[in-house]
């Protein structure tokens, strides 16, 4: 910060963690709680559903892969309409549609064809949820915990949700059937009214937008040892281009970058979605109890919240993202390439816990990535274009997965072909980088108070 003007950008990157990043983060997590439990609990309705409406091993992929469709759509539109409306009313809408259309699913939906019909409907609020989450904590996060702070704010929610699906699946469907899950998914009805309450906008945007009296107040509830100098001090405004966010994507600084980060998430979500929605049945079909195969679901997301914290605290410690991402997704696919070879319950175990850890923790980590790497005007729709194109591999990771246990009789065909999508996820996340004559990104905003030589320190260190 200047002597006689504020950089906002400056006082949300060295802020100290109080009691306002701490209420958001609750409140975020929360909401990609019923994120995560609403994405993977279909994985628990093939089961119940799979005899009775004379499914083939394609169509019960499909009971996964509906939702994501609408995941598609919501996170590949959320990002535009956030860019010019708001994260916050963007956010309110994304948690009212999810809370709608699965009390609808738990009451309406009776066959194969009405359930994809709704869980697609539903997907176009979770495709808003996530990404937007990942979007808002990255824009409040002080820059030297900005992965740790956004995976306890956004990931353990996410990977809470997924565990919850499976313990759900385990001790409640027994005695509701399949219906349950969406009964107690439908209760983020009782979440809203706090999220309209205590959610405030993005400062950073609300700056964008020339709301100045809305940026103070936010601040002094951030830092509010400060508050007297945002009542009197000038505020700093922001220097953007106008140029459209979707196509500012591919321009030529940002287009080895972006198309290698939604190549990265494409193959991470096949793997992710692939080996979340077949893991039930697979694990029944080596063995393993109806309890126990759900519950290796519920352990791959707890592993996945670890793994992605741990990820998140290196790339912290060293501003090395692309190494350890590449080293969590190699080392996944090492994981699942053991379960191809050795069949036995601890190998089972310990093979799924890391796939969760690294698969899965990786993804985590991915966002967080692409959210710092692009600038505040175009952060939501770079998270939402990621997501998006990323959805496009979960939809087929578990549909291909039936359709190779179909061909081939077998998982082992699953497997590997997660092995090898983990594999390409390693490889493609190095070539995330952006060209030399790029503008300045989140890093180097967070910095814009230090001198034009440390900021191109700083970010020559991130290109590099």
């Amino acid at each position: 910060m200047h002597n006689d003007s504020i950089d906002v950008n400056a006082e949300l990157a060295d802020a100290p963690v109080g009691g306002m990043h701490i209420k958001l983060g609750i409140l975020l997590a929360l909401m990609t709680l019923f994120d995560g439990y609403d994405t993977f609990n279909p994985a628990y309705v093939i089961h119940y559903v799979r005899g009775p409406w004379q499914l083939s091993l394609q169509q019960a992929g499909l009971l996964v892969s509906s939702g994501l469709v609408g995941f598609l759509f919501g996170a590949a539109i959320h990002g535009a309409i956030a860019d010019r409306f708001g994260r916050r009313i963007t956010l309110i809408g994304g948690l009212w549609i999810t809370t709608i259309f699965s009390l609808l699913t738990a009451l309406a939906a009776d066959s194969f064809a009405s359930f994809c019909a709704l869980r697609v409907l539903t997907g176009l609020g979770l495709g808003v949820l996530l990404p937007l989450s990942t979007t808002y904590i990255n824009e409040l996060a002080p820059r030297r915990i900005e992965n740790t702070f956004a995976l306890w704010g956004v990931a353990l929610g996410w990977a809470a949700g997924g565990a919850a699906a499976g313990l759900v699946g385990v001790f409640v469907t027994p005695h509701t059937g399949w219906q349950g899950l969406y009964w107690i998914g439908s209760l983020s009805v009782l979440l809203i009214p706090f999220v309209h309450l205590y959610l405030p906008e993005s400062p950073k945007f609300a700056l964008l937008r020339g709301r100045e009296t809305e940026v103070r107040d936010i601040l002094a509830r951030l830092r509010p040892q400060r508050a007297h100098l945002y009542r009197t001090l000038s505020i700093r405004k922001p220097t953007t281009s106008e140029r459209a966010p979707v196509l500012a994507l591919l321009a030529a600084p940002y287009r080895r970058l972006s198309i290698a980060i939604w190549l990265t998430s494409f193959l991470s979500l096949f793997c992710i979605f692939g080996l979340s929605g077949w893991i039930p049945t697979l694990m029944q079909a080596r063995g393993e109890s109806f309890g126990a195969s759900f519950a290796f679901g519920a352990l791959m997301q707890v592993m996945s919240f670890v793994g992605g914290l741990v990820c998140g605290r290196l790339v912290d410690r060293t501003d090395r993202p692309r190494f350890w991402l590449c080293a969590w997704w190699a080392t996944g696919a090492v994981a699942v390439l053991t379960l191809m070879f050795f069949q036995s319950h601890w190998v089972n175990l310990v093979c799924s816990a890391m796939a969760g850890f690294c698969i899965i923790g990786g993804q985590f980590v991915l966002n967080n990535f692409t959210a710092t790497s692009y600038e505040t005007r175009m952060r939501a729709t770079a998270v939402g274009m990621e997501l998006a194109v990323g959805r496009l591999g979960a939809i087929l990771g578990p549909f291909i997965g039936g359709a190779l246990q179909q061909i081939f009789g077998t998982s082992q065909a699953t497997l590997l072909a997660i092995v090898i999508a983990a594999a390409g996820a390693a490889v493609t996340v190095r070539f995330a980088t952006r060209s030399a004559d790029c503008g300045c990104d989140s890093r180097s905003e967070a910095v814009e108070a230090t001198t034009a030589m440390t900021s191109a320190s700083k970010l020559k260190q991130e290109l590099g």
